[in-house]
């Protein structure tokens, strides 16, 4: 008896096939993979120490927040804006999307928000740290900062926290910067990171994806224009009032945060 003849794969298809066996073949496993692994959680460690080092930052952003309805659809959100921050305690955070024009400012006491679109402001006493901040915008206050593991003072231990997989997947190039391309994984998401390579190792694309929620969606950000030390412009960090708007309560504040009131979750809007 005759062996049935083999189909040929579709040319893409075998590319395909190819660049995965490859991929599995690179990993592997055992001591060499452990070898691997360290030298990867060092490369974040680097880029850690660098940033923690850091008296003042100032950076662009574009970020991209995918949504799944119900009906399994996925929407992509995107946004723009800027950080500049000044340690231990000065902040100023823009964004504009097609939702929210927004401007958040932090004097070490007071959190200023702004929404541009209304013209009203609310204000929060919050006096601390930037750390300590993001951690109140997060938590309590509902509105996290773009990035914001990336700000903390130790942002290794943050980033590392439940880690259980570790990947060095090369180089790859953002906005023109050759950066290392790494992967990790934890239990409930996937993450990955893009760090400059050279002697200032800065993040240049930092992606979350949330691996057990229907169809995996992400959330990312993108930095360019990264500025450090005497390049950062020295900026009043109070908030002023140049548009007459209105005080509010900031439950009254709408459409300030990446997703828009209007996006019911688990709702059908």
């Amino acid at each position: 008896m005759t062996n049935a003849p083999q189909r040929a794969l579709h040319p893409a298809l075998a590319a395909v096939s190819s660049a995965a066996l490859g991929l599995m073949i690179t990993l592997g496993s055992g001591s060499a993979a452990n070898s691997a692994d360290a030298d990867t959680k060092k490369l974040v460690k680097t880029m850690s120490d660098y940033l923690a080092a850091e008296k003042a930052i100032s950076f662009s952003y574009d970020t991209n927040l995918e949504v799944v309805t119900v009906d399994h659809q996925k929407l992509l959100l995107a946004s723009s804006g800027k950080i500049e921050m000044g340690r231990p305690d000065k902040l100023r955070v823009t964004r504009f999307g097609g939702f929210a024009n927004v401007e958040i400012t932090f004097d070490g006491k007071t959190l200023s928000l702004l929404g541009k679109n209304a013209n009203l402001y609310a204000q929060v006493e919050v006096p601390g740290t930037v750390d300590h901040l993001i951690d109140e915008l997060r938590d309590k206050l509902h509105r996290p900062v773009p990035g914001a593991d990336l700000l903390l003072p130790d942002a290794y231990a943050e980033l590392m926290r439940d880690v259980v997989d570790v990947k060095d997947l090369g180089s790859g190039v953002i906005g023109g910067v050759e950066c290392d391309h790494l992967a990790f994984r934890t239990k409930e998401l996937d993450w990955q990171i893009w760090i400059a390579q050279g002697e200032h190792p800065y993040p240049c694309r930092y992606v979350i994806t949330a691996s057990q929620v229907d169809q995996g969606p992400q959330y990312s950000v993108q930095i360019s224009d990264w500025k450090t030390g005497t390049d950062v412009v020295a900026n009043d960090f109070g908030f002023k009032n140049t548009t007459n708007a209105k005080k509010v309560d900031l439950t009254k504040l709408a459409d300030i945060d990446e997703l828009p009131d209007h996006f019911a979750m688990g709702g059908t809007k």
